[in-house]
């Protein structure tokens, strides 16, 4: 198939390797131009879990992206969603499968409602984390720490679930765990709540710009910290009725370690070379993107159902006093459908049909 991914960072040019070494043609889209002008000459070099080495096509345009490809990936950070869906959605055609890689927020639900004001209706899976992991190097190179044995997705609307699923196994072999609606998928996302405890653990070695290992700077206390966070976010999917894994099941399916306590995965993880590096900026997408597009939403769907997570919104007060922005208010989907103006029901109906309605202004 030929698959249009915007974005050319780290896990937009891993997933195009993967695709490509499964027979598939991926084309690139950087927004700005410049992180595909290093494929204008040399081929994309993918290594770490896998070799891979090819010329990947590059789109000029959203629109080029879109005509052109067969489904649509965006793999890039929440922080660049809407504007990347404001720019699709005017040339997704009807039935192209749009997936989200991962999903953030109520993108699914956002992208949906713009196409349905042109009257297009196209299915939109959205992931709960990406099916690689890795670091964009200098030049064409990409490393791939992992490729996820377990990836958790819905669909948008349910009815195209099947759909969905098939398309998913087509690219990317039989790794996708449905789960029940759009809710399910946002908390089945743990790199918010597991970023907030690294990063603000480590905060000084990001500032710093030092080379520091991920996996061994989960000590016992800081992973009794990701431990506690995660019994929030469970607390908050029971009472939804929704199943989601457990950050035990993340570890051990995401990177292949027995179960233990989470710092004894994330040192296993540390001694096999898979720990992976930490930020090397406090700049990073564990702070600016996690904390508004994730942390902010697990606080709100708290608040809608009386499990207050109070350890996220602290994290979120700690993170806006350390870099003096007011995190909980810089997530556009909020805002853009005001979505803290709805009920319980009006959300959970919109993450299973894509639909969100309006309140009705009561009459005088």
């Amino acid at each position: 198939m030929r698959i249009g991914i915007a974005g050319a960072g780290s896990i937009a040019c891993g997933t195009a390797a993967l695709l490509y070494r499964n027979k598939h043609l991926p084309t690139l889209w950087s927004p700005s131009g410049r992180s595909t002008t290093a494929f204008e000459t040399k081929p994309l070099q993918a290594h770490g879990v896998f070799e891979e080495e090819f010329m990947p096509a590059i789109a000029q345009s959203a629109q080029e992206l879109a005509e052109a490809n067969d489904a649509l990936i965006i793999a890039l950070p929440a922080t660049g969603h809407k504007q990347i869906m404001d720019a699709l959605a005017p040339h997704i055609r009807e039935g192209q499968h749009v997936i989200i890689s991962s999903h953030a927020s109520f993108g699914a639900v956002y992208l949906t409602q713009a196409l349905a004001a042109r009257g297009v209706s196209a299915p939109v899976t959205a992931w709960g984390t990406t099916i690689v992991s890795g670091r964009r190097e200098q030049g064409p190179r990409v490393r791939v720490n992992t490729i996820r044995n377990r990836v958790d997705l819905c669909t948008v609307p349910e009815a195209e679930t099947d759909h969905g699923l098939a398309l998913c196994k087509s690219l990317f072999g039989d790794r996708f765990m449905p789960r029940d609606g759009l809710l399910a998928i946002l908390l089945s996302n743990l790199n918010p709540q597991n970023h907030l405890g690294i990063a603000l653990c480590n905060i000084t070695r990001m500032e710093r710009g030092e080379d520091w290992s991920q996996g061994l700077n989960v000590t016992p206390k800081v992973g009794r910290l990701l431990e506690k966070l995660d019994l929030e976010r469970l607390a908050i999917a029971k009472a939804l009725d929704l199943k989601v894994k457990t950050i035990f099941e993340h570890f051990h399916q995401s990177f292949h370690v027995p179960v233990g306590s989470i710092s004894e995965m994330n040192q296993q993880m540390h001694t096999h070379g898979y720990g992976g590096l930490g930020p090397a900026t406090a700049d990073s997408r564990y702070v600016t993107e996690d904390v508004p597009y994730g942390l902010q939403v697990t606080v709100v769907l708290g608040r809608l159902v009386d499990r207050p997570a109070t350890l996220h919104e602290a994290g979120i007060r700690l993170f806006s006093a350390m870099y003096d922005r007011e995190f909980a208010l810089e997530n556009e989907f909020l805002h853009a459908l005001e979505l803290e103006s709805f009920s319980l029901c009006d959300l959970q109906h919109a993450s299973r049909t894509g639909v969100l309605h309006r309140p009705s202004t009561p009459q005088t």
